[in-house]
Parts: C-alpha cells; structure tokens; sequence
C-alpha cells in the first residue's frame, strides 16, 4: 500500500493530562512551492508544546507536512496555517511553531508563530546543575 499525503491530522490521549511538560519536534525536511516562482522552499519546522487533552500522531503529522510539497505559499502565511491546523486539532495548552527557510537570493526566513490558551500560565523554570549537588561536598 501507498503512503499518500494527506491534510488530516491524527491525534491521541495525552498520557499525562494533568502535567505541564514539553514536547519537541523537528520537521528537518520541509518543502513547499514559492508562490512567484514555483520553485522549492525548503524549511526546517520546528514544534514546541504543552499538551492539554490530546497530542499530535507523529506518522500524520510527517504526511500533514509533505502534503504542502507541492503548494505555493509565502513562508508567514504557510506557518500560521500550520500552526492554526495544529492547534484546531489538539487544542493545546500553548504551541509554538518555528519555521526556518533556507536561505533564498540571500536571504534566510524564520518565522514563529505562537498560541497560548488564554489564562495559561507556564510554570517557573527551573534551572538545574551537575555542580549543583556537589556545592556541599566538603573535602
């Protein structure tokens, strides 16, 4: 059986619903058409996120992202349709969606696009060291 592209993008339970963690995902191989030229723009899709209720399906989500191979759109405008067909489908807690085109005519394109549920709060960062442990090791 073919793999084909497709736009529906698949999702699961969240394992941990009542955590705030981090999910990171990189698209390395991302292409679309430039909508002047019809040439290839290639992009790295970088995807960050706290889940709610439910996560993204990572083989639909490889076939979400192929399935703009052969689209034409300028960079801002596919990364917010990106970002807005994520979040529809996992209605995350917050989401960020990075994309990093190659360089073209001599200039690199990144553009991030963010959603945050409103009244969400991320937690403290907490910073944490090897030396910390150490710091009361006494000789």
């Amino acid at each position: 059986m073919t793999t084909l592209p497709s736009r529906e993008l698949e999702t699961f339970d969240n394992p941990a619903p009542e955590r705030d963690f981090h999910i990171h995902m990189e698209v390395p191989e991302f292409t679309c058409l430039c909508p002047k030229t019809g040439q290839p723009d290639f992009a790295t899709i970088v995807l960050d996120y706290i889940a709610d209720r439910k996560c993204v399906e990572l083989k639909s989500l490889k076939l979400y992202m192929w399935s703009y191979r052969n689209e034409g759109a300028f960079h801002e405008a596919v990364t917010n349709k990106i970002l807005g067909d994520l979040v529809k489908a996992t209605d995350p807690r917050f989401m960020r969606l990075t994309a990093k085109f190659y360089v073209r005519g001599g200039v690199f394109t990144n553009v991030v696009a963010e959603h945050r549920r409103a009244g969400w709060q991320p937690q403290p960062h907490v910073e944490l060291s090897a030396f910390a442990s150490q710091s009361n090791i006494r000789d």
